[in-house]
């Protein structure tokens, strides 16, 4: 009789568990699908019919060399941009996984700092810093005691100094996690068998925290490749971008259907880059388990 009595509070705890996990999954699900999946649709619908239905601005993406370069230039960026703030990103986070919890959480607090400040507040801070009459400048002409000025911002290396500093933290965070989950008896028993640190870190600190970088560096691409602000004050005309494209077409030219196409191909992109890396991730984890 008691048995029949396990079961029956077993079977109960397992439908509070369902419930108590769908009643917390279903408000957000709802919320996403409000603030995420019916403007986007509403995008896509103004992108074919706005007035009249038709591919033209698809077609017209497709075929003007504007749009390449502004193509062009989102991907380039978003790369490097990446690639920067991973590097940059591994550093801080390496340094931090070496730390005490307590002293961790206090550098932290100042990686997190640029969340603190507004993405255009920090970018006309750039122009300050890094235009010609700015700190560097200054600090480089004292310095060598000459007229030197290096050009820094209106092309694209202000672009990405501006948004690699913005997306730094994004980087830090997942490969801290991946370092913080490491073994730290992997590392102790290869400088027993004599490993130098330089080869302890290349194949078996880097390797194992590789999940971290690929996904630091995906997030800063893709946040990257959908950044205005920063392309705006601190790049060129040559260093344009498809979110700018889409801000040109929306106050200026006030041509909805070309906008909405541009931010629909910029959303098509960031969803394939995401979906390759994670076929390219699930077959490496199928070939690690074969």
């Amino acid at each position: 009789m008691t048995t029949p009595m396990l079961r029956r509070d077993g079977r109960t705890r397992t439908m509070l568990n369902r419930l108590g996990f769908g009643s917390f999954v279903l408000p957000l699900t709802l919320f996403m699908l409000l603030v995420f999946c019916l403007p986007l649709i509403g995008v896509v619908r103004t992108s074919i019919c706005d007035g009249d239905c038709s591919l033209v601005a698809y077609v017209d993406f497709a075929t003007g060399k504007l749009f390449h370069r502004a193509l062009i230039n989102t991907l380039s960026i978003g790369f490097v941009t990446g690639l920067v703030s991973v590097i940059c990103g591994y550093f801080v986070a390496y340094h931090l996984s070496r730390m005490t919890a307590r002293r961790r959480r206090f550098f932290l607090v100042l990686v997190m700092l640029p969340f603190w400040t507004s993405i255009l507040v920090k970018s006309f801070a750039f122009t300050v810093i890094l235009g010609t009459d700015g700190i560097i400048n200054n600090a480089l002409q004292a310095v060598t005691g000459t007229d030197i000025v290096i050009p820094m911002i209106f092309n694209r290396a202000g672009v990405i100094i501006g948004m690699a500093h913005w997306l730094i933290p994004f980087a830090v965070f997942p490969i801290l996690s991946s370092l913080l989950s490491q073994d730290k008896a992997l590392r102790d028993a290869a400088e027993i068998m004599g490993a130098r640190p330089w080869d302890i870190f290349w194949k078996v600190t880097f390797p194992l925290s590789l999940p971290g970088v690929i996904a630091g560096g995906l997030m800063s691409s893709v946040i990257g490749m959908g950044s205005f602000v920063t392309p705006a004050l601190l790049g060129g005309r040559r260093d344009m971008m498809m979110a700018n494209l889409v801000d040109f077409y929306v106050r200026e030219a006030l041509d909805w259907r070309m906008a909405s196409a541009i931010a629909v191909i910029l959303v098509l992109i960031a969803l394939l880059i995401l979906s390759l890396a994670a076929w390219l991730r699930q077959r490496q984890e199928s070939g690690a388990a074969a």
